[in-house]
């Protein structure tokens, strides 16, 4: 858990392993396949570029699948707290919110997100507009 209290400013997250680790090591990696490549030119070296292309591409292609899914749960979990604070005469509006105007809405705490959720339909606001109208911020520590 981060020792700064999350807001609009502090909220981005970083995986250390992944993002300092992983990730550095398989571009250098690349980096170092294309100058070997260049340098030494063989089919052993353009098939270890190939290789280097597919280690990288496959972890970037396992964080967007990861992310992809976090984001469908956010989305539930935004539209079942909706349906639990908003009136019901608001419910079917719940279902014209975005993917990306229920991501920005889960930061917001529940006496404003109702209000935060109209807001975003009537203006059509994205995601860091909803972030940046937020009042009383909700962490999310669990986002990676």
């Amino acid at each position: 858990m981060s020792k700064t209290p999350q807001d609009f400013k502090h909220h981005a997250r970083f995986d250390p392993l992944f993002h300092f680790f992983i990730a550095p090591v398989l571009l250098i990696n690349l980096i170092c396949a294309i100058v070997r490549l260049i340098r030494f030119p063989h089919w052993h070296t353009a098939w270890w570029l190939v290789l280097s292309l597919v280690a990288l591409l496959a972890l970037l292609k396992m964080r967007m699948y990861a992310l992809k899914v976090q984001d469908r749960v956010i989305r539930l979990e935004e539209r079942l707290r909706l349906q639990a604070l908003a009136p019901a005469q608001w419910h079917t509006q719940i279902y014209r919110l975005t993917e990306d105007q229920l991501i920005g809405l889960r930061f917001a705490a529940d006496d404003e997100v109702v209000e935060l959720a109209k807001q975003a339909l009537e203006h059509n606001l994205n995601r860091k507009q909803i972030k940046e109208r937020i009042k009383d911020w909700r962490a999310d520590e669990w986002r990676v």
